[in-house]
């Protein structure tokens, strides 16, 4: 198992520094602290991936983190929207212990932030000597809050800091840090400047620049979701190869025109695969500059996304099977919502063509990158690392119950415990309703409730959920606070 602690980095830091020049990348000795590459998709389907079963169009790029690596098929975000499954992301909490839990508004920009007292990830890996980069899209805080990501232990920052902002491709600014980038050639109705293609030039920039020594890239693109417009090179690949085409009407003009609401888009079937495309694209640059930087057997990737596929702005994932064998949708605690791909490779470690059904979540990469690096990581989180796993090696812990909750849409809450699983919505409405519970192994798309057939066990599971959350004064479940 390839792991480091704080010492010895610290003395092949001074080593290296005392160098006239650095250590050509290619001959970086074994024991060296690895890298991190974490790409975070947005929106993007269980069945988006032609790795797993996408029949439409075909995603070359990131199948080779399949055929390189390993396949989950039992991965789960951190809950059904943005903001609060990148909180869990961050620290290692799901969403009825993390501090965010909604999606909510922050003025002028942004969304609801971080406190100070919180400690993530990217704080974590910047204590042991990392250089941290976050680029694309941020939503835990506005840049003059303790949230922004410089704050929360990034070195540097560029992109999207508000997700909703993050629904306009042609924005008319992005953030390098705490500096606000005018994008002069977006004014007005421009088009010079496509917001992920400059987020992913500087994020190529990030990994020359810290190509000797240990560095973190979290890559939260801001593909697929949500407004359906791509650079007109790639929807020349699909346009009438999805037909019936279907049409989307949105906001063009006005006031509010590039600031959240999608703008019209006449081909969607094209446009949605041309941007999913571009992100195989993007997904594919890395993985060769990695490769050409001689740092392949010394950094781990992983490929995930935040939730399940949306149904806005002409979005059809009917149509592209874009939840694969699940039921539900974005904003859904059912699979559909919550399962998302995640495939990981670290060449002379993860097996090539690999798979895991181990149930693990968004909570569980903290704690995974701690003991990749030997980090104590004494907070009290809900993560488990899944390093076992993933290196096959030693013994592999379980969860006693992954639980999820949204609070949009009337409040919903959902609890898996081995192949079990309990789900409750509308809890303002009816908080007193019998639950609904399924057998994922016999019973995926969560098609038959077996409450009726099964109070034992829909009494544990939800006696398990009413203790599953601990109150938060900011985001209270409807019905239950």
């Amino acid at each position: 198992m390839f792991r480091i602690n704080l010492w010895t980095l610290f003395i092949g830091l001074i080593i290296v520094s005392c160098k006239p020049g650095s250590e050509p990348a290619e001959e970086s000795k074994p024991g060296a602290a690895p890298n991190i590459i974490y790409i975070l998709a947005d929106d993007l389907g269980y069945g988006d991936l032609s790795a797993y079963g996408q029949e439409k169009f075909q995603t070359p790029n990131i199948d080779r983190l399949a055929a390189e690596g390993m396949l989950f098929t039992d991965h789960y975000a951190g809950t059904t929207v943005c903001a609060p499954s990148r909180c869990a992301l961050m620290t290692g909490m799901h969403t009825g212990h993390a501090y965010i839990r909604g999606n909510r508004e922050w003025k002028p920009e942004g969304q609801w932030p971080i406190p100070d007292s919180i400690f993530t990830l990217a704080e974590m890996l910047k204590e042991e000597g990392y250089s941290t980069g976050a680029f694309g899209k941020w939503g835990l805080g506005f840049i003059e809050t303790p949230g922004n990501p410089n704050d929360q232990g990034f070195d540097r920052f560029y992109g999207y800091n508000c997700q909703r902002l993050a629904h306009n491709y042609y924005p008319y600014h992005l953030w390098d840090n705490k500096e606000k980038v005018v994008l002069e050639g977006n004014s007005d109705r421009g088009t010079a400047v496509y917001g992920p293609v400059k987020i992913h030039e500087q994020a190529l920039n990030f990994l020359r620049e810290n190509k000797d020594h240990p560095f973190f890239l979290y890559y939260p693109s801001v593909i697929p979701h949500a407004e359906l417009v791509a650079p007109e090179q790639y929807m020349t690949k699909f346009r009438d190869k999805f037909l019936p085409e279907t049409q989307y009407e949105g906001v063009d003009d006005g006031e509010t025109y590039r600031l959240g609401p999608y703008g019209s888009q006449e081909e969607c079937h094209a446009a949605f695969a041309a941007m999913v495309s571009l992100l195989d694209e993007q997904v594919g640059e890395i993985l060769d500059l990695v490769k050409e930087l001689g740092l392949e057997e010394n950094t781990l990737i992983m490929f995930t996304s935040d939730n399940g596929p949306h149904l806005e702005g002409g979005a059809d994932p009917d149509y592209f099977d874009s939840n694969g064998p699940f039921t539900g949708y974005k904003r859904d605690l059912y699979e559909g919502g919550i399962r998302v791909p995640m495939l990981a490779k670290w060449k002379g470690h993860v097996a090539p063509g690999s798979r895991t059904d181990h149930p693990s979540a968004f909570w569980d990469v903290m704690p995974t990158i701690a003991e990749l690096i030997n980090y104590d990581l004494d907070k009290k989180i809900d993560g488990i690392s899944f390093l076992p796993t993933l290196l096959n090696e030693g013994s592999q812990k379980e969860h006693d119950y992954l639980y999820w909750e949204f609070h949009e849409k009337g409040g919903r809450k959902a609890l898996r415990q081995g192949d079990w699983k309990i789900v409750k919505y509308d809890l303002e409405q009816s908080p007193d309703q019998t639950p609904q519970l399924f057998n994922l192994k016999d019973d995926p798309s969560e098609s038959h409730d077996l409450a009726e057939e099964n109070p034992e066990k829909l009494q544990e599971l939800s006696q398990l959920m009413k203790n599953a959350r601990t109150p938060n004064e900011v985001f209270k479940l409807p019905g239950e606070e």
